[in-house]
């Protein structure tokens, strides 16, 4: 049997990918933190554009900081061109000191204002012009990975790309399923077939949710783009190597509200236990999706499913009746040793 969450162990709710005053954020680092530790949280990673900084002098026992920012890889030489399409990433540092810029470019790190904090910037790679090309998207992922950081790929529905181009990219370890900030403005950007295309063409890629918030509403507002889309963290205790850990071998999902009890795997049977939803749906790889559905007066809370013997693959939804979902990454065959 394998047991790939298990009833009452720890789960830490994260949000990777968050905004703030060192960037186009309105709250300061300090008041990020205070704001999702007071919301039910036990990590953030603050990923501002192009201005990776250490804030873990801010981790407390029950609340963990981890390092990171976010990069983007335009059409044009760093300017925003609201019809083009991009590429943006945000690095995750395994060290909880390395604020290296991958590839540096002036006219990204626009947010570092003093010219000499721009020099005193820690770089490395290559500082040629940028590239929104495959080659060019991989080698800034090799490079990013050679220097000590992981890689996820953000919101590809508010970045236009087109998912030929996705599937063609290598290194990331996770994709945003939902991007919070952006499904504010479009209600498009939950990407569950996007993530069954990369499944299907054997892409063994994670999936998670962040927030991208930047706090222009306040919260509580119908706008606001905080605490709406985030990761559950099965790291075996809140220290930095173990999160890490955790990320790097997929044990984490994605959720925008419910929270996923338990997932076992015996031989092709499966069972899951999740917090009350409308439906737990078990996707495969072909037109077939097995699923249990309940009322609001009598919702459901398992499910135990037969995988299929011709599917490559399988992952796992719930959702609740606010139409949220909690998704988890895909499962090959081979890992369930079917």
């Amino acid at each position: 049997m394998i047991t790939y969450i298990k009833k009452d162990q720890p789960q830490y709710k994260a949000n990777l990918h968050c905004h703030s005053t060192v960037s186009d954020g309105k709250l300061t680092p300090a008041e990020l933190k205070e704001a999702y530790k007071n919301h039910g949280y036990s990590i953030l990673c603050i990923t501002d554009h192009e201005t990776p900084c250490d804030h873990t002098d801010m981790t407390e026992k029950d609340f963990l900081m981890l390092t990171g920012y976010e990069a983007y890889l335009r059409q044009t030489d760093g300017k925003h061109d609201a019809y083009l399409a991009e590429v943006h990433i945000n690095l995750f540092a395994k060290d909880p000191h390395n604020v290296a810029v991958v590839n540096y470019n002036p006219g990204y790190c626009h947010y570092v204002k003093d010219e000499a904090a721009r020099e005193a910037l820690v770089k490395v790679g290559s500082q040629e012009k940028r590239e929104y090309t495959v080659e060019y998207i991989n080698n800034f992922v090799k490079t990013a990975r050679e220097n000590g950081y992981i890689c996820s790929h953000n919101h590809p529905v508010w970045s236009m790309e087109k998912a030929e181009q996705v599937e063609a990219y290598e290194g990331f370890f996770t994709m945003e399923m939902c991007n919070y900030s952006s499904y504010t403005l479009n209600r498009m950007e939950y990407n569950a077939p996007l993530y069954d295309r990369l499944l299907r063409s054997g892409k063994r890629i994670f999936c998670h949710s962040a927030d991208d918030n930047h706090n222009k509403e306040p919260f509580g507002h119908p706008s606001c783009d905080s605490f709406g889309g985030f990761a559950m963290v099965l790291a075996k205790d809140l220290t930095y190597p173990s999160v890490i850990e955790a990320l790097e071998q997929g044990d984490f999902y994605s959720s925008m509200g419910p929270k996923i009890l338990e997932l076992t795997f015996d031989g092709d049977m499966v069972h899951i236990e999740t917090e009350p939803v409308e439906q737990i749906t078990m996707f495969t790889s072909g037109k077939k999706t097995l699923f249990v559905a309940g009322t609001e007066d009598a919702p459901v809370t398992s499910a135990d499913f037969k995988i299929p013997s011709k599917t490559a693959y399988v992952r796992f939804d719930a959702v609740d009746f606010r139409g949220k979902h909690a998704n988890t990454r895909g499962f090959f065959r081979d890992e369930l040793g079917i």
